[in-house]
């Protein structure tokens, strides 16, 4: 029979120290080491690097063209229309008046890109076109690669994109188009894309009690989305397409709510035709 002498090696108690020490090398280890594969899938892109080259229908012309570019409203539009425009910061300072004069009576203005650009000129053209006396409202250009669908419109309405019901305030738009920055459809697919806007779209109506307006084309929506028919029922179209009608619609959608006829129309370039009378355009502000 073994007896444990004194100043002998206490063996059990140096073994469980040993294996602690090792457990808490590999944990730390563990800890260290790169994201792994589940990270990866939501590593994200730069954030914009030319915010203020991008504007509703900048990259619809740069890809599909402009047709004539028609500068005069196009023939044969309905009588019951409204006349409107869409500015962002590479419009810089716009004579609202002067817009005013010739009839044009509603305004979108681009208020942030991502969640790092916010347009120097909002304020002069959100209140400027207001104090004339247009109803207005503000879109966000959506990056869907650089954040998450949530934080780009919770940035968009902490920065231009809120709403009231005043009379004079339009639901807040979300455009989608062609990546100024790489691949046409953000590098996600049709089902992570449509994904992206549900979620902005939900946050956008949490935050603001409103079903915010999509502007996009039917041939990047066919192209990005599988011609998804997801947001048809809910969320207004405000469609380009310069030429002398405004096209095929993407899925989901019976008709347009606003069309983007030209992107060379006076004084701001691009103008665009609310689809109903005055008093539709307001019952669109009021919610």
């Amino acid at each position: 029979m073994s007896v444990l002498r004194s100043g002998s090696p206490h063996r059990p108690a140096r073994s469980l120290a040993t294996v602690t020490g090792t457990f808490l090398t590999l944990l730390a280890l563990l800890l260290a080491l790169p994201a792994t594969a589940g990270a990866t899938a939501v590593r994200r892109a730069p954030e914009p690097s030319h915010p203020g080259q991008d504007w509703a229908g900048s990259q619809i012309a740069r890809h599909e063209g402009t047709a004539a570019g028609r500068a005069a409203p196009p023939a044969g539009s309905l009588a019951a229309s409204v006349e409107g425009v869409d500015v962002s910061s590479h419009n810089g300072n716009v004579a609202w008046s002067t817009l005013w004069n010739s009839g044009v009576r509603f305004a979108y203005v681009k208020a942030t890109e991502s969640t790092s650009y916010t347009n120097p000129y909002f304020a002069q053209q959100y209140n400027g076109s207001y104090n004339a006396g247009m109803i207005r409202g503000s879109y966000h250009f959506a990056t869907p690669n650089t954040s998450s669908g949530a934080a780009q419109a919770n940035y968009f309405v902490d920065h231009g994109g809120g709403w009231s019901r005043d009379g004079r305030t339009l639901p807040g738009a979300l455009d989608m188009e062609y990546n100024p920055y790489g691949a046409t459809c953000y590098g996600l697919s049709a089902a992570g894309l449509v994904n992206w806007m549900k979620d902005w779209f939900a946050t956008y109506k949490a935050r603001t009690g409103r079903d915010a307006v999509i502007y996009t084309s039917t041939s990047w929506w066919k192209q990005c989305t599988g011609n998804s028919s997801v947001f048809g029922a809910v969320n207004p179209l405000w469609v380009p397409r310069y030429g002398s009608s405004v096209g095929e619609l993407p899925a989901g959608w019976g008709f347009h709510t606003i069309w983007q006829y030209t992107s060379t129309g006076p004084t701001v370039g691009d103008h665009n035709r609310f689809n109903g009378a005055m008093d539709r355009l307001q019952a669109l502000a009021n919610g």
